[in-house]
């Protein structure tokens, strides 16, 4: 959950995660779309797949005993060299070096490793720095330590070099180049505009509350998570209606334009509202779900689409 969001927003979905999956065999266990409900709103979806995928294979694999040899572990899904390393150096204290993002700007400041870390061989001699400034031992309090000086006061701006416990041998602080550590990839050019994209999304309601929603394939965007359908027009999102569903009233509603915010674009949603009869053509099955958000099933639910349907689940909208 830490490797893309920050420790507040973490705290609430991982308390409320342990206390359904208080062991790796309970997670194993649980259906993926139990685990993309809990995983709903803190994004990264392939994070949440991967963690069920991994406890599965320590389940069939080792038993439901976690691995503690480092190659095992950097093999299951989701894990890598730094992730493992930390690992066993926080959970059985184990020498292993990391190289997270903060351990990367803490090493590249304080020895004024030039070049981004995203290079070969920059990304080389900081694992080099690491290794070899690890110590032998009380390595849990000294990962620990590392990654909270770059997440706290070794931070990308303005760096709190006044409180830091190792100003007085950090190269950058020394010469006045913080800024310089780590170089960004390229030169910063000014930010191009964001792209926008637009689609159209079919809320088929039948007269109990359910709607209609489809399983999104595994890759891509929101990969695993129950949608409501999408079309590239409205005339297409109607079409469909008239074709698989048995449509009540004679013309569609639109509803408010939602605007959802990507890493790299900008979505805007037109939710599209059409009133079924009871009876419908289209029957559950491994790709669809009629869900009814006054007795939600436990399926991960993009963020836009959860409130969307809690809207419609109000009373005032019956």
């Amino acid at each position: 959950m830490l490797q893309q969001t920050q420790v507040a927003t973490v705290i609430p979905y991982f308390e409320r995660f342990m206390l359904r999956f208080p062991s790796v065999v309970a997670l194993a266990d649980a259906p993926v779309d139990e685990v993309l409900h809990l995983w709903s709103g803190l994004g990264y979806y392939a994070r949440g797949r991967n963690l069920h995928r991994a406890a599965q294979r320590i389940r069939d694999e080792f038993g439901g005993e976690f691995p503690v040899d480092f190659d095992l572990i950097a093999s299951l899904p989701g894990i890598g060299r730094s992730t493992a390393g930390a690992i066993l150096a926080l959970a059985l204290n184990r020498r292993f070096p990391i190289l997270d993002g903060n351990v990367k700007r803490v090493l590249a400041r304080h020895f004024a490793v030039a070049g981004n870390a995203a290079q070969r061989s920059v990304e080389k001699a900081l694992w080099e720095l690491s290794d070899t400034y690890t110590p032998a031992e009380r390595v849990d309090v000294y990962t620990q330590a590392i990654m909270d000086l770059g997440a706290t006061v070794c931070v990308r701006s303005r760096p709190r070099c006044a409180l830091c416990p190792v100003a007085d041998t950090c190269v950058a602080r020394r010469e006045g180049r913080q800024s310089e550590f780590p170089a960004p990839k390229r030169p910063r050019a000014p930010a191009p505009p964001r792209r926008a994209k637009r689609t159209v999304m079919l809320v088929a309601r039948r007269p109990n509350g359910s709607v209609l929603l489809e399983k999104r394939p595994m890759h891509g965007i929101w990969g695993g998570l129950w949608c409501l359908p999408e079309f590239a027009s409205e005339a297409a999102a109607w079409s469909f209606a008239e074709q698989h569903l048995i449509v009540a009233e004679p013309d569609p509603i639109s509803l408010g334009e939602i605007e959802h915010r990507f890493t790299h674009f900008d979505l805007a949603i037109t939710p599209l509202l059409v009133e079924c009869r009871g009876s419908d053509r289209i029957m559950e099955g491994a790709g669809t779900l009629w869900y009814n958000a006054r007795e939600p099933a436990a399926v991960g639910l993009p963020a836009p689409v959860q409130g969307l349907l809690e809207v419609l689940a109000a009373p005032s909208l019956v």
